[in-house]
């Protein structure tokens, strides 16, 4: 019992903390593909405030009206007046590790030290613990700031027929199963290098 209530805790110490985190002036944002056009809005604000110089828009999967490929989101950004050689795209990855992977081999190139990660709010949690564990199996590390796409109704359906609460849900059942394909790194150690970040 005292064991599932500390899992459940910290659980909730993760989204807590991937929802209201201190974010610094950064490498690059990272944009993530899903929930339609939706996550834009946040990846142009944190770049037009200079909080980035630079723009990654990561995903190869397109199943519209939901999963939007890089390439049309990354045309979006330029119609909102952002250069176009800010803008660096992503395209191979079909699913979140394959990004955390594929944007942190940028990242690794380039010899960025900080990126502000833009997910939904349902979605940030898992995909901070995906991009973590891509992190630690390129055996890098740089400091990754959550930033997601927070202004969004909760219970109002979106394109993939369910709402973000419902979909929320489902990201927390997806941890067990990550968790078993070895695509998350696991709370506890997240929390750690939440603590190492913060001291940097």
């Amino acid at each position: 019992m005292k064991q599932s209530i500390g899992k459940t805790f910290d659980l909730i110490k993760l989204i807590t903390i991937t929802y209201n985190e201190p974010i610094e002036k950064s490498d690059a944002v990272v944009c993530l593909e899903g929930d339609g056009y939706n996550r834009l809005e946040k990846t142009i604000e944190l770049f037009k405030r200079g909080l980035a110089k630079n723009i990654v828009v990561s995903g190869g999967y397109h199943f519209p009206p939901f999963c939007i490929h890089a390439e049309l989101l990354a045309k979006q950004i330029i119609k909102k007046g952002i250069p176009k050689n800010k803008i660096i795209l992503e395209t191979h990855s079909k699913n979140t590790y394959e990004q955390g992977l594929e944007v942190l081999k940028i990242a690794k190139k380039k010899n960025w030290k900080k990126i502000l990660l833009v997910a939904s709010h349902f979605h940030q949690p898992r995909a901070y613990l995906t991009f973590l564990k891509a992190m630690k199996d390129l055996k890098i590390k740089i400091r990754i700031f959550n930033s997601p796409a927070n202004n969004l109704p909760w219970f109002k359906k979106t394109d993939a027929k369910l709402t973000r609460m419902q979909l929320l849900e489902e990201e927390i059942k997806k941890l067990e199963e990550y968790t078993q394909r070895g695509h998350v790194l696991n709370i506890e150690t997240a929390l750690k290098y939440q603590k190492w970040k913060e001291k940097k």
